[in-house]
């Protein structure tokens, strides 16, 4: 592309040089020959007007005067009724083809005085050929400054489109950090920004679909956790149809709920849904989530014990709340000790779900950080927290640190119907 827009600029500059150049040499030519003749036809006039002087006042013509003021002339002053006189420093005769080209003028006086002048071309050819330099030096350095500023201007075209070339590259290649080059071409420009927009959308695709791989892998974890303890209960108790029934149900239940965990995952990733709150009773999803996680604890010689005010309704999604219950749970069983407690407050505005174990706490330098991906006190993952936060921010509720020792978690629903709903009876 460089070589092309040089060799175009180069061929622009010649035939304008040569469409201006030429007229230029031609005009330059006329003039100077213009000029010359129009000088010696003044130089014959003076002469006619001397010579009459001369004949008026001495009665002859002074040949050594004209050969002294017209060294480069040849002059033959042919008086009225006389002979003709030669004169002048330049030794040519007329029609003399060996003696080169001359320049001739005319002249009349009053007193009818015939002067007739040559003077040798070489002095015009010269000055002729001097302007003609004059051009051609222009031309070529108009042709040399317009050979540098296309060599300016192809850089300066060019070496945006290279590094263009080398963002393109870098996004097909994985690196989707912008640039943020830009060129002071408004063409190079917006493409320098689609390209940096492409990146940060080809970045936000990659980090999305990276945390759903990973969030994905850590939310599903706990749930197959507990099917498979369900599954082991169904082999151990194979012998009694009722508790086979009954833990059958219990792994379907937790079946179903791995399907919405998934299904809540992906509508997450890809940005398409958005959860829908509904009042629900908090009691229906604790106690539920109580009985699955409970095996878990048992086995560990841990208890899992609820506490609090029963009876309490919240603006949420159900398959949600048990997510950032399982997270916090699950953070409680391997980081903390002794039994985990779930508290049911009522706060008058909003339902606050509190989860506590006996533990040592959280260390204070950590406690600040402690919801940041990838940040954990243990041989975590560090995304539960993260991933529970997030989950719990898209519906308008919070989860918060509101005690560090013992570790104290807590989650807050907004209230359904801008208050909030006390069920009665049994729940």
């Amino acid at each position: 592309m460089r070589r092309r827009m040089l060799f175009s600029t180069l061929v622009v500059a010649v035939i304008a040089v040569m469409l201006l150049g030429l007229p230029l040499g031609a005009l330059a030519y006329q003039s100077v020959y213009s000029e010359s003749l129009s000088q010696l036809r003044r130089e014959a006039d003076v002469i006619a007007a001397e010579t009459d002087a001369q004949l008026e006042n001495e009665g002859r013509v002074d040949t050594e005067h004209f050969a002294e003021v017209y060294p480069g002339r040849r002059i033959e002053i042919t008086p009225p009724n006389g002979r003709t006189v030669v004169t002048g420093g330049w030794d040519y005769t007329p029609g003399d083809a060996s003696a080169g080209t001359a320049l001739e003028a005319t002249a009349t006086s009053r007193g009818n005085v015939r002067v007739d002048i040559w003077r040798d071309t070489s002095d015009v050819r010269d000055s002729i050929i001097s302007a003609w330099v004059g051009i051609a030096s222009l031309s070529l350095l108009a042709i040399g400054v317009a050979v540098g500023l296309a060599i300016l201007q192809a850089r300066r075209l060019t070496l945006p489109l290279v590094d263009l070339a080398a963002t393109a590259e870098r996004l097909g290649s994985g690196v989707t950090t912008p640039w943020g080059h830009r060129y002071g071409i408004p063409e190079a420009d917006r493409v320098a920004e689609v390209l940096d927009r492409s990146a940060e959308r080809i970045a936000s695709l990659i980090s999305t679909e990276r945390h759903f791989a990973t969030d994905a892998s850590h939310q599903l974890r706990t749930p197959l956790t507990a099917l498979s303890m369900r599954l082991e209960e169904i082999i151990a108790e194979a012998d009694d149809p009722q508790v086979v029934r009954e833990e059958g149900q219990a792994a379907l239940a937790q079946t179903e709920r791995l399907v919405g965990i998934v299904e809540s995952l992906l509508g997450r990733a890809r940005k398409s849904q958005n959860p829908e709150v509904e009042p629900v009773r908090i009691d229906d999803v604790i106690e539920q989530f109580v009985d699955e996680w409970s095996p878990m604890f048992t086995q560990a010689g841990r208890e899992l014990r609820l506490t609090g005010t029963p009876g309490l309704t919240a603006l949420t999604v159900p398959t949600d709340l048990t997510q950032i219950l399982a997270t916090l749970v699950e953070n409680a069983f391997k980081h903390g000790a002794g039994t985990v407690t779930i508290r049911r407050v009522e706060t008058g505005q909003s339902v606050r779900v509190e989860v506590t174990d006996e533990g040592e706490g959280i260390p204070e330098e950590l406690a600040p950080r402690i919801f940041e991906r990838e940040v954990s006190g243990g041989d975590g993952t560090g995304l539960g927290l993260a991933l529970a936060r997030h989950i719990a921010e898209s519906e308008g509720a919070r989860v918060e640190l509101v005690q560090a020792r013992p570790t104290t978690f807590a989650v807050f629903l907004p209230s359904s119907a801008g208050g909030l709903v006390r069920t009665t009876g049994p729940v």
